[in-house]
């Protein structure tokens, strides 16, 4: 599997409780693909905030046989996707 960084921005900002609801229906649909044999993995999710606190989007690491796995996922999940890329090499932090 390759690793993949998904920004998905939001037209609107939502609640946390809106968030919620997005990550339990992606997990459904993780559990649908890897029942039809698509290698897909969630790593992790950085949330994006504006000053009020409301969900503006979401930075996104999967691990997946493909891109297209990664899109399919987003499409059937309802999520947005503006943009999907490949891991790069990462680069280290202050100590």
């Amino acid at each position: 599997m390759d690793d993949y960084l998904i920004l998905r921005e939001l037209p609107e900002p939502i609640s946390r409780d809106d968030l919620h609801d997005a990550a339990e229906k992606s997990g459904e649909t993780l559990d649908e693909l890897r029942d039809e044999g698509v290698d897909i993995r969630w790593v992790d999710s950085e949330v994006l905030t504006n000053d009020d606190g409301d969900v503006t989007g979401t930075f996104c690491h999967y691990q997946a046989e493909s891109e297209d796995a990664v899109r399919e996922h987003a499409d059937r999940a309802g999520l947005p996707a503006t943009r999907i890329d490949q891991q790069g090499e990462p680069l280290a932090g202050e100590d």
